[in-house]
């Protein structure tokens, strides 16, 4: 016979509300921040006054559970899942602040059209329009009279209102007051119930997403192992991330008095000050890495076995592996967040050319590229030679697409390969199968046929040059880098509306062999003219001295900048009916371009 391990009850609304008004329920240490987009809080507010059914939440009422602010969680119910509908209530229906995944504070309002019966989002269309109820938690305020209410907003729309539309309005209003009684289903979970046994049920709730979930198991694992100091890694991890990026919250995280003792605070300080945006991990990413690092694994659900002290020869679970494991665990971390270890990764990818967060689209990448590093170091090998390594360990992995399918299976791979084989010689295996000759001369320019502006080859195209201090298209002056870290935008060789004049569908015109990166100004003294037209006005420029398309105005000077912008020649002969030529050429000399690059790292 097999044991109930819960109970199934519904409440209203507003005893949901009231729990959360009086502290009744808490979020633990397992949930994510509340990472709902506004217009998604507006539909589970749309859905509530609808009646549509917004599922269950699961709560779990335990003495020994740690919550986000160090407290346990004496008689409160603790959310297991459906933190991100009460959190939308919490916003929404109260007014209260929540913190985004970008640990920001926000305030999410939602307008109501009463005669239409439609929720947006707030913004300043709806502010100026009378025909909207600003925020809706003006309805929920305590001690709301409705008639009042409902008078005073017809009062402001200062129109005549014929009864059925006040009736109307009327019934709209205490439709939507009346939510707070709709039936919300509540799981309750036995208290004897262990957290790994929660942690489980957690996991497999959330079932979607898996990678992510391994990543939330493994933080409640930590929450839970006091005994290993597991709760404090586990608050070492969240607050590196929250502070990797806001800095400005430094100070609001050292009142955490507790951990502000602890020397996992003090390797984190270095980063009040820290402005560099280029390599903002979450807690998955550094999960990811200090798995690989220390445990040569790539599947975070090994992470949560070997913190349960599993043994992976015999398949039982140890007490010895579990302190062994927080004890590496740590280690990584500490070794993760070292100051000089950080900056000199990313002053890695810098001089790779990779300068700003925009051109690096696989998180996934870095994070290996980073794994790598630490790696090396670790083995001591000296410096130029780990700068060499990780500079085209990662140009290769965002060439070949190497951690874009399945991540934490080449992880694993990959880093074991790099322990046994040692990095150089399984790169030089790497480059030998993916990227031979065949590779630059037609696997490449093929991957290049997209029209798709953050493609990762075209932005390993900018890396090179910015690696060679190539100016902008036509600049005489302007660096590609300087137009990257600006405010520049993509430009098109064959002008855009030159291209949808004569008839070429999107997918055709945005080609990224037909980008470059320019300035504004030059951009808007070609226009729309045929490459013909303008090619022959740049040429005849360099022979009066007078700049009419551009800055450059010297011969050799526009045809050094062409080549380095891989421009094909005789571009003062071709119009649209040269355009797929054109383009065929362009993405031969740029992979040529970058394969001169990658050699050079």
């Amino acid at each position: 016979m097999s044991v109930q391990l819960y109970s199934v009850n519904h409440h209203p609304i507003s005893i949901l509300l009231a729990w959360i008004n009086s502290g009744e329920i808490a979020v633990p240490d397992i949930q994510r921040p509340f990472v709902w987009e506004a217009r998604k809080v507006r539909d589970f507010v749309d859905s509530l006054y609808r009646g549509y059914p917004v599922g269950y939440i699961i709560a779990w009422q335990n003495p020994d559970v740690r919550l986000k602010n160090g407290t346990k969680s004496v008689g409160k119910r603790i959310l297991i899942d459906g933190q991100q509908r009460v959190t939308a209530l919490m916003t929404a229906l109260l007014g209260r602040q929540v913190v985004d995944k970008s640990y920001k504070k926000v305030s999410i309002t939602i307008a109501f059209h009463p005669v239409e019966e439609r929720f947006e989002v707030i913004n300043p269309a709806i502010r100026r329009d009378k025909n909207w109820i600003e925020d809706i938690k003006a309805i929920f305020a305590p001690g709301i009279n409705l008639h009042r209410f409902v008078k005073s907003y017809c009062n402001k729309l200062n129109q005549n209102l014929n009864e059925e539309t006040e009736d109307k309005i009327y019934d709209s209003v205490s439709r939507l007051m009346s939510i707070i009684n709709n039936p919300l289903g509540l799981i309750d979970l036995d208290a004897t119930l262990d957290i790994e046994t929660v942690a489980e049920i957690f996991v497999r709730i959330n079932s979607k997403g898996v990678s992510l979930n391994a990543a939330d198991f493994a933080m409640s694992k930590m929450a839970a192992s006091e005994k290993y100091n597991g709760h404090q890694l586990r608050k070492c991890i969240d607050y590196f991330c929250h502070l990797a990026i806001a800095p400005e919250a430094y100070e609001s995280l050292s009142k955490d008095k507790e951990f502000a003792a602890t020397r996992y605070f003090s390797a984190m300080e270095w980063l009040k000050n820290e402005k560099d945006d280029l390599y903002d991990p979450s807690y998955t990413d550094m999960l990811r890495v200090t798995l690989a690092l220390e445990f040569k694994r790539g599947k975070l659900e090994d992470l949560v076995a070997l913190l349960s002290g599993r043994n992976f020869q015999t398949r039982t679970f140890e007490e010895t592996i579990v302190e062994d494991s927080f004890n590496r665990l740590e280690k990584a971390i500490l070794q993760y967040m070292n100051e000089n270890n950080f900056k000199r990764f990313v002053m890695i990818l810098r001089s790779a050319g990779f300068i700003d967060v925009s051109m690096i689209r696989s998180q996934n990448t870095v994070n290996f590229a980073y794994i790598l590093y630490l790696t090396l170091r670790k083995q001591g090998v000296n410096s130029p030679q780990v700068e060499t390594l990780v500079k085209r360990w990662f140009v290769m992995s965002i060439l070949t697409g190497r951690y874009t399918g399945s991540p934490e299976t080449a992880f694993g791979v990959d880093i074991r390969n790099i322990n046994d084989q040692g990095a150089h010689s399984y790169l030089e295996t790497i480059e030998l199968a993916e990227l031979s000759d065949a590779f630059w001369t037609v696997g490449l320019p093929q991957r290049m046929d997209t029209s798709v502006a953050s493609s990762p080859y075209f932005n390993v195209f900018l890396a090179s040059q910015v690696k060679g201090n190539d100016k902008g298209f036509l600049s005489k002056d302007v660096s590609v880098s300087n137009l990257i870290q600006g405010s520049s935008h993509i430009h098109h060789v064959f002008p855009k509306n030159y291209l949808k004049k004569s008839g070429l569908a999107r997918n055709r015109y945005n080609q990224i062999a037909n980008y470059v990166l320019m300035q504004g100004e030059i951009n808007i003294s070609i226009g729309d003219k045929e490459p013909a037209k303008y090619f022959r006005d740049l040429w005849e420029q360099c022979q009066t001295g007078k700049p009419r398309h551009g800055g450059i105005t010297d011969a050799d000077q526009l045809r050094f900048n062409l080549k380095e912008h891989c421009i094909p020649e005789l571009m003062e002969e071709m119009g649209v009916k040269d355009y797929d030529g054109f383009l065929e050429k362009r993405r031969k000399l740029m992979a040529l371009k970058i394969r001169d690059y990658y050699d050079t790292l």
